[in-house]
């Protein structure tokens, strides 16, 4: 792997606050519980099940093909 050494989270608690900020708490915490607030919670339970069927899965497998590639995002999917 032209001898440099590739970097691993520390813990899983580590990957699970990165991912957050990088989603951002705002998408995931305030913004159904306004909506909820104001009469949309049919469409809250929609946006989550949303969330957990196809976000879910995507970011699970945009991270199976980095970690097969061991490269970073340009290089994995130029793979």
């Amino acid at each position: 792997m032209n001898g440099k050494e590739r970097g691993n989270w520390q813990s899983q608690f580590r990957f699970i606050a990165a991912a957050g900020s990088a989603i951002g708490l705002g998408n995931i915490w305030k913004f159904p519980y306004l909506t909820g607030l104001y009469g949309g919670a049919a469409f809250v339970l929609v946006y989550l099940l949303i969330i957990i069927f196809i976000g879910v899965p995507l970011m699970n497998s945009e991270l199976l093909v980095g970690r097969k590639s061991e490269r970073n995002a340009l290089g994995a999917f130029k793979i």
